[in-house]
């Protein structure tokens, strides 16, 4: 194994989570998450040595990790909409109020805008206002705006 792969592993052993998150986020079928995730790996692969180190390596993959779910999502919306045949139980199939409450406010995300779900997402994963903003190319001002309305609308929901 050479150094880059030696390294590239550690970084994604370090940073899968934050990229099943934003695959999680952003599609509700298994298969579509898994296909998701491998192609932000490979993204991630090609980038790598092309990557400066004038953002945090965090920040990176978020912003590799969301422009590549809004391809995703652009794809999805020109080839038109698959029904797929899910048989796997939810987290919300139980009798537990957290794992309900889990997946209704999934479900009032998954609804929002491409934006608007990537800035609650980030939120979520305590990101500072500073740190949002950088990732989706916004001043933190314009985040904390942003993220007053997102509350609201997911309120309303």
């Amino acid at each position: 194994m050479t150094d880059k792969e030696r390294q590239f592993t550690a970084i994604v052993n370090k940073h899968k989570r934050t990229v099943y998150t934003v695959c999680y986020m952003f599609s509700h079928d298994k298969d579509e998450i898994d296909d998701l995730f491998q192609e932000i790996l490979v993204r991630m692969w090609n980038g790598f040595e092309s990557f400066r180190g004038e953002s945090s390596l965090n920040s990176w993959i978020w912003r590799v990790s969301l422009n590549t779910c809004l391809n995703f999502e652009k794809r999805k919306s020109r080839e038109g909409e698959r029904v797929g045949l899910n048989v796997d139980i939810g987290p919300a199939d139980g009798a537990d109020d957290d794992a309900m409450q889990i997946s209704q406010l999934r479900e009032r995300i998954g609804k929002l805008g491409f934006i608007d779900r990537s800035i609650i997402l980030l939120w979520l994963e305590n990101m500072s206002y500073d740190e949002i903003g950088a990732i989706v190319g916004m001043s933190p001002k314009n985040v904390s705006v942003k993220l007053v309305r997102i509350r609201e609308k997911l309120k309303r929901m």
